[in-house]
């Protein structure tokens, strides 16, 4: 089943973002290689896609796990839940539907 991971940015993460984004990239890039990844990005702080040194409120991660369990476990060992990047992460059962 898919899960739904969406991360809240704690405020000035944009440093600790930067820095622990290789890791976190690596991570989904796994995902994406076992063909489980359905979709994965941030969300700006702006209404813009380079939000510059407005960085970034947030991430979405839509991947396929085995359960709820295993999704929140991945969720709280990505490098920016480990480094504080994230302040608050939500994981949820999503149905794709469309397209």
């Amino acid at each position: 089943m898919f899960y739904a991971i969406m991360g809240t940015d704690r405020e000035d993460s944009l440093e600790a973002r930067m820095q622990a984004r290789p890791e976190h990239l690596e991570r989904i890039k796994q995902l994406q290689s076992e063909g489980r990844l359905l979709m994965a990005g941030p969300h700006p702080a702006i209404d813009s896609e380079d939000p510059g040194p407005a960085g970034f409120s947030g991430s979405l991660i839509v991947a396929e796990f085995p359960s709820l369990d295993a999704a929140k476990a991945w969720a709280d060992a990505d490098p920016y839940t480990q480094t504080g990047v994230f302040s608050q992460i939500s994981v949820k059962p999503f149905k794709k539907v469309l397209p």
